[in-house]
């Protein structure tokens, strides 16, 4: 009898790349957060992205007995928690990130067409149901609609640990922090261009985005 090789088969093993997760989705949804938030500042006069400016303006507006004022900001906040509270119950990052680009096509066919306090909820509504199903970039959670957190946990991963992993950590965040205010420069300079056009540049960051979480490459 033949004796039985001892030597294991080959096998060639395949890992599926997670693109959701990658550094450059990341950094384009970063990049059209801080878009929105210029160009929301500047047309309507909230943000749509960073709900920490609205608590701040509703609180002075409150404060000043400007109601009318304070309920402009109530409603992004309103609308994005409604779409995260959607976004986080339907666990479907894809389907999230195309009513995004549905919300952002909508706002900029109404834009001046319909009143402002409509635009701002369309708006806030897409914003949400992306970035709540965007919150892990390699083995770390960010946010692509504010950057605090982003640097603090930059700050974290700087000091908390010697290894190469921390100093990748730091990287990977302060990259997202640069590309958030990436976004906010170019949307401000395109906002006073294009108007309600310049929404074309953060729906086609997000139709990239989807486009490579439906192609996702592979390991070998």
């Amino acid at each position: 009898m033949q004796a039985a090789s001892t030597e294991p088969l080959a096998e060639t093993r395949v890992e599926v790349f997670a693109p959701e997760r990658s550094l450059l989705v990341a950094s384009l949804l970063s990049m059209s957060g801080g878009f929105l938030d210029a160009f929301t500042w500047l047309s309507l006069g909230v943000f749509a992205s960073s709900q920490t400016g609205n608590v701040v303006f509703l609180g002075i507006h409150a404060d000043l007995g400007q109601w009318h004022r304070a309920l402009h900001h109530i409603l992004p906040l309103a609308a994005f928690v409604l779409g995260a509270v959607v976004a986080v119950r339907s666990r479907a990052p894809l389907r999230c990130l195309a009513g995004e680009i549905a919300c952002l096509t909508a706002a900029m066919l109404l834009l001046h067409r319909a009143p402002d306090q409509i635009v701002i909820l369309v708006i806030s509504f897409g914003v949400a149901l992306q970035s709540a199903s965007f919150r892990r970039v390699g083995d770390w959670n960010f946010l692509s609609v504010a950057v605090t957190g982003n640097m603090l946990r930059a700050i974290d991963q700087s000091f908390g640990a010697s290894d190469r992993d921390a100093a990748r950590g730091t990287a990977t965040m302060l990259a997202l922090c640069l590309m958030f205010l990436m976004g906010a420069v170019v949307g401000g300079c395109v906002t006073r261009w294009l108007g309600a056009w310049s929404l074309a540049l953060p729906i086609a960051l997000s139709a990239c985005v989807l486009w490579l979480c439906r192609h996702p490459s592979h390991r070998h």
